[in-house]
């Protein structure tokens, strides 16, 4: 008996146990190898913007349904929703699901997910891995981290970022979009992240991306020509002072920003400001519509911007989305910029290919509010008579999936092909 007891205990001490922080088979099956991204450059990369900015009534937040709904303080149903895609939540598990007073065909309540569930946020990076999609740069806007709710919803959400690159072998970076500043206040970007790098030290992940060497972080909303509260001489102290810190520094900016333009402003402040940074990534969203037009952009402006970024060595980031909608978001604009079975999306990153581009920025993973998400949707919206969504031309939920990740295959000069059917 003393030696039956010996043997289990041997056999027990052998099985491969949770530490901490470690997760379940369910989530990860340990035996299987993770391809771990190389987090040291963004060369060679297909990166996203990644919201996470979804909340549910009932989860942790407190929020309601945040980004779901135009009140989030009601309940989301017919009349009160802000998003024109419908997230496929068919392979969720039960607690990732939240029922909204929408309907399905079948008559059974269509359900939403919240980012700041912990699941849903490993999934999506389990997504990202099993595609070939190399990483996220997660969206932090900065005129919502003075609300205490809000502020720690962020934070759960990189937090469940962390967790899924490392789990999946992906990479990300913190993307600060001033958005919505009023003046004096772009300041708001320092302090984060020196309380962020203070407490959880998000740099020192070894999945936080890097450029030459330093944590990379992103600043979008300089230079554009709207009124923005916000001043260019604040945005100038942010990047020198990011700098100062060593970070290397990407800005997203307007897309006519070489010649002052359009959407961009012509303050010759700009220019002082983008000869600081490392990567410069101009916004294309709503650029052009079709594909013929994406490829015109390409060989007008994007191959000019590289030539530009190439002088001054710093890199160039050009922006990529598959399609664009907005009418139960701002009552205009349903299929404003039609998806074409995604052949509008494989133009622009064709074009992106065909100029010399050596990375390339999805606009967005997540964000069904616009439309621009390439996660798993449903082509079986919810049947209301109130609102309209999307539905993906009868293709499978993943097709946009599949098509970023030919798309990393393409800008690292790997056979790549894309079936539009």
């Amino acid at each position: 008996m003393k030696n039956l007891l010996s043997l289990l205990m041997i056999v027990w001490l052998c099985q491969p146990s949770l530490a901490i922080g470690q997760t379940s088979s369910v989530e990860q099956t340990e035996a299987e190898p993770i391809e771990v991204v190389d987090s040291s450059t963004i060369s060679g990369k297909i990166m996203c913007g990644y919201q996470g900015w979804f909340t549910c009534e009932g989860d942790a937040s407190d929020m309601g349904w945040t980004h779901w709904a135009s009140n989030r303080r009601k309940p989301m149903g017919p009349g009160n929703v802000s998003v024109d895609l419908w997230p496929d939540v068919s392979e969720f598990e039960t607690d990732e699901r939240y029922a909204t007073q929408f309907k399905n065909a079948d008559g059974q309540p269509a359900e939403v997910f919240s980012s700041g569930n912990r699941k849903t946020v490993l999934r999506h990076f389990r997504w990202m891995k099993e595609y070939g999609i190399d990483g996220i740069f997660l969206q932090r806007f900065a005129n919502e981290l003075t609300d205490d709710k809000s502020r720690e919803h962020k934070d759960r959400v990189l937090s469940h970022v962390r967790e899924g690159a490392n789990q999946s072998g992906r990479t990300f970076a913190l993307m600060y979009d001033l958005t919505g500043l009023k003046a004096g206040q772009v300041d708001r970007v320092r302090q984060d992240w020196i309380r962020l790098n203070s407490e959880d030290a998000p740099t020192s992940d070894d999945r936080y991306l890097r450029h030459q060497g330093k944590p990379l972080v992103a600043i979008w909303g300089i230079g554009f020509a709207e009124d923005r509260d916000y001043s260019l001489k604040e945005c100038l102290d942010l990047v020198q002072w990011l700098k100062s810190q060593g970070c290397a520094v990407m800005l997203g900016i307007p897309s006519y920003w070489r010649e002052g333009k359009r959407d961009a402003t012509d303050d010759p402040m700009l220019h002082q400001i983008l000869q600081l940074c490392d990567i410069l990534s101009p916004w294309s969203v709503g650029r052009y519509r079709t594909p013929q037009e994406a490829e015109s952009h390409a060989d007008k402006v994007w191959m000019q911007d590289l030539k530009w970024c190439q002088q001054k060595q710093i890199q160039f980031l050009p922006v990529v989305f598959p399609g664009f909608s907005w009418q139960n978001l701002k009552n205009e604009g349903f299929d404003s910029i039609p998806r074409l079975k995604g052949r509008f999306l494989w133009s622009q990153i064709a074009s992106a290919k065909r100029i010399g581009s050596e990375m390339i920025y999805v606009a967005m993973f997540d964000e069904v509010d616009e439309a621009t998400a390439i996660f798993k949707c449903t082509h079986q919206p919810p049947v209301d008579s109130q609102n309209r969504f999307l539905d993906l031309e009868g293709l499978p939920s993943d097709h946009y999936l599949k098509i970023v990740g030919e798309g990393g295959k393409l800008i690292r000069g790997q056979d790549a092909s894309v079936d539009f059917k």
